[in-house]
């Protein structure tokens, strides 16, 4: 089977790189178990039981995808060998970031539907991520065995809920697909881009397949009925008629890179580089992007990711563009599940497994020279829980620190925070279950004891309203700045929180003030952006200052300090423009350091935020519940007890849908107590839903809790308390 791989990595126009995707439990990994049966890697009778792909033991422990897992497959069509390199990623909404990161790392994606569902949130969420990474998409319609026996629908019904998934999965293609592919690319039943089936029983079908087996939906109803899924599965066998229509339907790297590298990469296609990665060159200057670091005992960090050009190879030096340093290539492997096998080279076109490369980080590019990176993975969430984190052995903080360290290298929707203030070791991530994981390997997988504290959840400080223009003055008197601070559009706001715009410090805005114009921003503050920082911007509206130039980094320090701790309580800002509109600096350097300039910005920015109607953000959470009709009072009862707005309420049969909208603050315990409302008739699931406004009433006590639980005073600030 090595032999075959590495073989066919060096035939471009054999391989497929592709992602299974879907909501939580509609069937990836089973699915993805069969498909390794059928090219031989595990045993028949345990596939769709094996749950190979989940090899964590946190995965088997509770049934769920946490880590994307790769595995490297050769499947057989039209008298051909294929390599398909294949990523089974998690459906559970706390791991999406890892969705994200795997849709980099591929150019196609079968999308897993469960026939009893339908469409759910996560679904639409994982079909938006591929289509922005330009990943073209094919459908499984999983569990079709349930239809049958458990719904005892007939063909007629069967065909018509099918045609309504299809429907369904085409809309979103139509509405977020790029302009180029928005044809080609939606799901079609008859050209067999849509395969039907049971991943747990081992069998599906297309209609191309259907037709050359001589089989119809009145065969398939009856062996199900009938109990003979065992002999369906031999008939039609799934990874056959899956792996067929990777085959068929979706890109090598030689087409899929021609289109994909120009959204990824926003470096001069005209160039070398640029060129050789379009061309998938094997030949041409090395080009990796790191999409997942993995954290291994014996081995050490384990980088893998995408080859785009050039070609890789056992003991070659590369550079890392986000650290800036040379590293060593010590072992190279490519991934059989939890298995890694060593190879000696990799061309472009494939996934790799590098040890050795301890100063990269998830998304980061890898090269033979200087190179302007990828583009950043845009994450559709960000973290919104936090757990305060100490050693139970004070000893073992210098190693706790390093763990979390790797910990949040390795998942960049983690993060780590060191609070100099309070010396607390914060750790913030999309939910209650992402800490556990985190804390469980801490504990289990690195032996550090930990204590941790309850779940915070993470809120944000903004602005309602344009303020005053505010003067602050440096502590020797001698430089003064004027500044505005108001809220930042919403359409250039949504525009940089969905990834439009690069976030960063800027020398200009010549290549996005345009754009910004168009959404409702002035055309003068349009040109002047100097930085986009954590959905808020500072804008430079001065005209010519002497020596601004010489301090404007310190301005963007301070800037940049206040929009990590706001003025109500020390949370993180967001919405909020920064207008810099007059500065006068003392001509001398020496009276203008970072002691006399930070202050002298910072204290005004926060004066203005408090004089601009400072708010307090909640996270929220959209939450999905399906229970039967009889309980459908108890559980809204029970959303709106945890200050939850129901807005969708509907019933099919005997099953009632509920659809709303609740404060992450409130959902602490909420599966316990959904569960008891429904006496355990109940599947629900979430998504994120941004942030909205806290509640008038409650604003001054979430203040208040915050600032005592920091340690600070829990009177709330008024502007003169940062007079100069």
């Amino acid at each position: 089977m090595v032999e075959k791989v590495t073989g066919l990595m060096k035939q471009k126009d054999r391989i497929r790189n592709m992602g299974i995707a879907a909501h939580i439990d509609h069937g990836k990994t089973t699915l993805s178990d069969n498909l390794l049966s059928g090219c031989g890697i595990i045993s028949e009778e345990l596939s769709g039981k094996q749950c190979f792909m989940d090899y964590d033991e946190q995965e088997k422990a509770r049934g769920i995808t946490i880590n994307a897992a790769n595995v490297s497959m050769v499947h057989p069509y039209g008298g051909k060998e294929y390599l398909v390199n294949l990523i089974d990623t998690p459906g559970h909404v706390d791991f999406s970031g890892e969705v994200t990161r795997s849709m980099r790392a591929v150019d196609g994606a079968i999308i897993v539907i469960c026939a009893v569902e339908g469409i759910m949130p996560q679904t639409k969420t994982v079909v938006g991520q591929a289509l922005k990474e330009r990943v073209k998409p094919l459908l499984f319609i999983n569990k079709v065995d349930r239809m049958i026996n458990e719904l005892k629908l007939t063909p007629e019904a069967m065909q018509e809920k099918f045609v309504k998934i299809v429907n369904d999965v085409n809309k979103l293609i139509s509405q977020m697909a790029p302009d180029q592919f928005k044809k080609d690319w939606l799901v079609d039943i008859k050209t067999g881009k849509v395969a039907f089936g049971s991943a747990y029983n081992n069998w599906a079908t297309s209609v191309p397949y259907m037709q050359k087996v001589g089989l119809n939906f009145k065969d398939i109803i009856e062996h199900c009925r009938n109990e003979k899924q065992k002999e369906l599965a031999k008939k039609t066998k799934l990874h056959e008629v899956l792996l067929d229509m990777v085959v068929r339907h979706l890109p090598s790297p030689i087409e899929a890179q021609k289109y994909r590298v120009p959204n990824i990469w926003k470096g001069d296609m005209e160039s070398d580089v640029g060129k050789d990665m379009q061309a998938c060159n094997d030949n041409g200057k090395f080009a990796m992007m790191v999409t997942k670091i993995m954290l291994d005992q014996q081995a050490g960090e384990i980088a893998t990711g995408r080859i785009y050009s050039g070609k890789l190879v056992r003991g070659m030096e590369i550079y890392s563009n986000g650290t800036k340093q040379k590293m060593r290539v010590q072992q190279l492997g490519v991934y059989m599940g939890p298995d890694r096998i060593n190879v000696e080279e990799i061309d472009s076109g494939n996934m790799a497994a590098i040890v050795g490369l301890k100063h990269t980080f998830s998304g980061d590019t890898l090269s033979s020279e200087p190179m302007e990176p990828f583009e950043s993975v845009k994450h559709f969430s960000e973290p919104v829980v936090t757990k305060a984190i100490e050693p139970k052995n004070p000893g073992d903080l210098p190693k706790l620190i390093e763990v979390m360290r790797g910990q949040a290298k390795a998942d960049p929707t983690l993060a780590v925070t060191i609070d100099e203030e309070t010396g607390e070791y914060l750790l913030s991530g999309m939910g209650e279950l992402h800490l556990e994981i985190v804390e469980y390997r801490i504990r289990n997988d690195w032996k550090v004891d930990i204590k941790t504290s309850n779940p915070i959840v993470v809120y944000r400080e903004t602005v309602t309203k344009p303020g005053t223009e505010q003067h602050g003055r440096s502590p020797n008197k001698h430089n003064d700045f004027f500044l505005i601070v108001e809220p930042l559009e919403d359409t250039v706001y949504n525009a940089v929180y969905e990834g439009e715009f690069k976030e960063g410090r800027r020398k200009d805005s010549k290549d996005i003030w345009q754009r910004l114009n168009e959404l409702g921003m002035d055309k003068d503050q349009a040109r002047n952006v100097c930085d986009i920082f954590h959905g808020n911007m500072l804008i430079d509206a001065t005209k010519g200052i002497q020596h601004l130039d010489e301090v404007i980094e310190l301005i963007l320090d301070a800037f940049e300090m206040v929009m990590k701790r706001g003025p109500l309580s020390q949370e993180p800002c967001t919405k909020v423009k920064v207008l810099l509109t007059d500065v006068k600096l003392h001509e001398d350097a020496v009276h203008r350091g970072p002691a006399q300039i930070y202050p002298a910005v910072r204290n005004p920015i926060y004066r203005g935020m408090l004089e601009a109607g400072a708010g307090m953000l909640e996270p929220k959470q959209n939450v999905f519940i399906q229970t039967p009709a009889i309980y459908m009072g108890n559980a809204s009862r029970d959303i709106q007890s945890k200050r939850g707005v129901i807005t969708d309420m509907r019933q099919e049969g005997e099953t009632c849908y509920i659809d709303s909208k609740v404060p992450i603050a409130e959902m602490f315990g909420f599966a316990g107590d959904i569960r008891s409302a429904t006496e355990g008739n109940v599947l629900w699931s979430t998504e994120n839903a941004g942030f909205e406004a806290v509640p008038r009433e409650l604003q001054t006590s979430v203040i208040v809790q915050i600032r005592k639980r920091k340690g600070l005073d829990p009177k709330i600030p008024a502007a003169c308390d940062y007079a100069d």
